[in-house]
């Protein structure tokens, strides 16, 4: 990643915003056969290393194209993007990424970022909103101000401070929410609490002119360090819509194998379709996964000119207000010694396998109970699907809100399987019945 001058780093306000290393020009892209994506990725990170950011957006387009439905590839396009100043075609891609079962912080912000950028200002405002609880506060706080509600920012970055995060990030974005909501006079106190005095008043100046309302690709650009560019978009043949998306259940096509072990259609009909071997309760990676480039910022963290020693406080970040719900609430499943897991009652439930029968279906559940001790207690749903004249049992565990159903999807994934959550009122494609069978706990 190409280094930030003094000046610029001067002028940035301190939204952390990580993203995987990876892109660059579509090279192969015409010829019949693509090179190997782990090829083109490792040249897109090396691309994106030297600061080359059009050459790490072909690359990271040929790695896609090689394998469409990787959502890691997608992350890494779409960070390719964003370096290069295409905010459009960062937010179609991220978006994808997301479809396709991605959820880090640094990929939803990302996304929420290009989307402002983008004029997509409702957008990037239900993104911020539907993941508000899986992203560091100092990062949402200045995201939810970039996107049309500064005093909400401020809110939430004023009540960091109150909790202990007393940091020169927060600070900073405090400052600049205060800036963007139009209380120069805090803005101002705020920003002198890291800024030499002799600065103060160029960041207030340089603030004023990005605060217009106008300039809001130039702030997001400004924030991450980038140059803004005509963006002639995503290329059709890369859009995921023209590839078999996850909905599909690509999967489902083959037949099963006559074995005496669960036979698993498609992984939670999820982003990995050869899932790991259910006899074993230790996860493995499937043949052939490609390493991921180690991630990295694309813009870097602000940092006052002069450095100042603070005492900070550590003390818990303030539990969220859960959304209340409709649904009848269920017992939720307890807490698992060791992870960090809260489970919360509520109507999503979380898939995580697809199988060619009843019986494969219920001795998977207890597999994925072994494996993931925070499933323990929790109600197993068996529901049938049918794809393309083909019969399916998927598995899932339900009763959770849906912050929890995205936190345990979350972890199912950090141990090497996949999931989907979801909503029980809005059951995932070729559903034939809301419950074929119930267990109980």
């Amino acid at each position: 990643m190409r280094r930030m001058t003094i000046d610029r780093t001067a002028r940035m306000v301190g939204l952390t915003l990580t993203t995987a290393l990876a892109s660059a020009t579509l090279m192969g892209c015409n010829a019949k056969v693509a090179p190997p994506a782990s090829v083109s990725a490792v040249k897109a990170e090396d691309a994106l290393a030297k600061g080359k950011s059009d050459k790490a957006v072909g690359f990271a387009e040929s790695a896609v194209l090689a394998s469409p439905r990787d959502a890691g590839l997608r992350e890494l396009l779409g960070a390719a993007y964003i370096e290069a100043g295409r905010f459009e075609s960062a937010a179609a891609t991220l978006d994808e990424a997301l479809q396709l079962g991605a959820g880090s912080p640094r990929t939803i912000v990302s996304l929420a970022l290009s989307q402002i950028a983008s004029g997509q200002q409702s957008a990037a405002l239900a993104t911020l909103d539907a993941h508000e609880t899986d992203l560091d506060p100092a990062d949402f706080g200045l995201a939810i101000a970039l996107a049309g509600q500064p005093q909400r920012g401020v809110l939430v970055l004023a009540n960091q401070l109150r909790f202990g995060e007393n940091s020169a990030k927060v600070r900073q974005n405090l400052a600049y929410a205060y800036a963007l909501h139009g209380d120069w006079r805090a803005a101002r106190l705020m920003a002198a609490e890291d800024v030499p005095a002799d600065k103060v008043g160029e960041r207030m100046a340089h603030w004023g002119q990005m605060a217009n309302p106008v300039y809001f690709r130039h702030r997001v650009a400004d924030l991450l360090g980038v140059e803004m560019v005509q963006d002639p978009g995503q290329p059709a043949r890369l859009a995921l819509a023209n590839h078999p998306s996850v909905n599909q259940l690509a999967a489902e096509t083959t037949t099963p194998a006559p074995v005496a072990r669960p036979v698993l259609a498609a992984n939670g009909e999820l982003p990995a379709l050869n899932g790991p071997d259910l006899t074993n309760a230790a996860p493995k990676a499937a043949p052939g996964t490609v390493a991921r480039p180690v991630a990295h910022s694309v813009a870097a963290a602000f940092e006052a000119p002069e450095t100042r020693t603070v005492d900070r406080v550590s003390a818990p970040t303030p539990a969220r207000v859960a959304k209340p719900t409709a649904a009848v609430a269920r017992t939720p499943a307890p807490t698992a010694p060791g992870i960090g897991f809260v489970a919360k009652s509520g109507d999503y439930r979380v898939q995580l396998g697809s199988y060619f029968s009843m019986s494969d279906a219920q001795q998977a559940w207890k597999v994925f109970q072994q494996r993931h001790p925070e499933l323990a207690g929790a109600e197993k749903v068996i529901t049938k699907a049918k794809v393309k004249g083909k019969m399916y049992y998927r598995v899932a565990a339900s009763g959770y809100a849906e912050t929890s159903a995205r936190s345990l999807c979350s972890l199912v994934k950090k141990g090497g399987g996949g999931c989907i959550a979801y909503a029980a009122n809005n059951p995932l494609p070729g559903a034939l019945e809301a419950n074929v069978r119930m267990a109980s706990r």
